[in-house]
């Protein structure tokens, strides 16, 4: 599946092309709250952790890995509710749930960029362990509908396109360029049905 294969311009290999047409519809259907898109992100984060293990990613690599837990529960919560019998509505963060999610940011942040560099060949533990972690807060609040999900998507999308150019994943970085657009428009269509 690592056969070089020409895509809008750009070298990619068969196996990243495929996880990001699968990432893409994954968005796509986010936007639209279609839980089927939990589907799409289980098996493009299966995908993708070959990609990143491939480009010594690890954090992203294990960040697959758990998107796959998450998105089996997201999947449920948004099938069948918090309670399991209605559909979950999209709401904010209280203020006290939002200094929380920072704070867990910041500490998940810490400790993925430590293991990083003491356990790992990964020549960016730092970027790996700021955007592996603000990407788990990200899921999660996407998961449970929260509309500041797409913020720190929009945040970490920006800075994964450096990333991602910076190891030669062409083909991601533009991806998730288009991650930013699409985020920007997850934002904006959740917030017309936002319980505040």
């Amino acid at each position: 599946m690592n056969d070089a294969v020409q895509f809008f311009g750009l070298t990619t290999s068969l196996l990243e092309l495929l996880s990001f047409i699968l990432s893409v519809m994954t968005v796509v259907l986010n936007i639209r709250q279609i839980h089927w898109a939990w589907l799409f992100s289980i098996l493009s984060s299966g995908l993708y952790a070959s990609v990143f293990f491939e480009a010594r990613l690890y954090g992203d690599m294990g960040l697959q890995w758990v998107f796959i837990i998450v998105s089996v529960w997201g999947w449920f919560l948004w099938w069948r509710g918090i309670d399991g019998s209605s559909e979950l509505p999209v709401s904010a963060l209280a203020s006290r749930e939002r200094v929380v999610a920072l704070i867990a940011w910041g500490l998940g942040f810490i400790a993925l960029a430590w293991f990083l560099k003491k356990f790992t060949d990964t020549d960016v533990p730092v970027a790996d362990g700021f955007l592996t972690a603000g990407s788990l807060l990200g899921q999660v609040l996407l998961s449970r509908k929260k509309i500041e999900n797409w913020l720190i998507w929009i945040i970490v999308d920006v800075l994964y396109v450096g990333l991602y150019l910076y190891k030669n994943l062409m083909l991601t970085a533009a991806l998730y360029a288009v991650f930013v657009i699409m985020a920007i428009m997850g934002l904006r269509a959740w917030s017309k049905t936002c319980q505040k």
